[in-house]
């Protein structure tokens, strides 16, 4: 069984896997050396996986205590089934490395456009060829909403939610009306100019807001909201076969 840990700056994902089939999660505030411990114990943990942009390697190892199987920390350096052609590798978000791993192992050899939704918007692209030659980002939902408020006087900080019209009645809805149509043209957009590029583009949505998002776009897609822990996985096992 193979244990992943994506640790993020509010929550921690775990996952557990046996192969490639995903048979338990969890979401959890702090990933704790006990839960560590009972999850190691309840799942006969042979290899273990973590994706951090909160906590160290230092961290990490007390985290797993006396883990004595192979137990990863995700970087760019670290054997990948893909190659990566970004100028800046050690810059390279680990969530955005587990995310393409993800595309790599839903659609192998095949050029594929990873949208994930979050406090930022990251778009990756895979080439057939099994490169990554780069992406972008852009501001997410929420960090749109806050700019707004927080870059001028008097416009007020508004949330999502459904609207009803192309334009805003008043300012609250102008705001709500205006943040969500224009990120939903973002990456309609964005899709369609890679499709028009890249033949048999596949296109994955995940991220947090991505549930929200789904039902605006206007093109065919993967909607997997779990493919960082996913590509976690793909990642441990390709490393594990090949140490």
């Amino acid at each position: 069984m193979n244990l992943v840990a994506d640790i993020g700056n509010s929550f921690t994902k775990i996952g557990i896997f046996d192969g490639e089939e995903m048979i338990h999660l969890e979401k959890v505030g702090i990933f704790t050396p006990d839960l560590a411990s009972v999850l190691v114990s309840n799942y006969k943990i042979g290899a273990a996986i973590v994706s951090s942009v909160s906590v160290g390697y230092e961290d990490i190892m007390e985290i797993f205590g006396e883990f004595n199987q192979p137990l990863f920390l995700l970087s760019a350096s670290m054997p990948l089934p893909f190659r990566i052609g970004y100028d800046s590798p050690g810059t390279l978000g680990s969530d955005r490395i587990a995310g393409i791993a993800g595309a790599h192992n839903k659609f192998p050899d095949t050029n594929v456009l990873v949208v994930d939704a979050g406090t930022a918007v990251t778009y990756d692209l895979l080439l057939s060829n099994n490169n990554y030659p780069g992406g972008n980002i852009s501001p997410g939902l929420y960090s749109r909403f806050r700019a707004l408020n927080h870059f001028t006087g008097k416009l007020p900080l508004v949330e999502p939610g459904i609207t009803t019209s192309e334009l805003g009645t008043d300012t609250e809805s102008a705001i709500r009306t205006g943040v969500q149509s224009g990120l939903i043209f973002e990456i309609n957009e964005y899709i369609r100019r890679f499709e028009s590029r890249y033949k048999n583009l596949e296109v994955i949505l995940t991220g947090g807001d991505s549930l929200f998002l789904k039902d605006y776009l206007n093109f065919r897609f993967t909607f997997a909201p779990d493919l960082i822990v996913e590509g976690l996985n793909h990642i441990l096992n390709y490393n594990v076969k090949t140490t």
